[in-house]
């Protein structure tokens, strides 16, 4: 049996769930990659609560003009600022069975730029 990309990408996924969880001390950064959009959420799954989120659709990063991977650094500092508002400092990085190249490794060195640490 053939697997398609995107099965592909939800086995690998499962897998790093089953390690990957986020706490409130430690929540975890998550990542889905569209092919036009990049989003990235902060997750607490202990009680099941998003603490912060951005995306390549939020207004001020849509107006900025760049490539997919410039946007998708503004996108994990947006992030970044949030969660440190919110009192989160140290995060555990779940690429979502994405490989940790291009946009992925670009958001997740955007959000270490203002300041998250994984």
């Amino acid at each position: 049996m053939i697997l398609t990309k995107n099965q592909r990408r939800l086995r690998i996924k499962s897998r790093i769930r089953k390690i990957v969880s986020g706490t409130e001390t430690r929540p975890r950064l998550t990542v889905f990659r569209s092919n036009k959009e990049i989003y990235a959420q902060i997750v607490d799954d202990v009680n099941g609560k998003t603490i912060s989120a951005a995306s390549s659709r939020d207004k001020d990063i849509a107006k900025s003009k760049g490539n997919k991977t410039e946007l998708a650094n503004l996108v994990g500092k947006a992030v970044a600022e949030k969660a440190l508002k919110a009192g989160v400092e140290t995060i555990a990085f779940d690429r979502g069975g994405y490989l940790y190249h291009g946009r992925v490794k670009s958001l997740a060195e955007g959000a270490r730029e203002a300041g998250l640490k994984f």
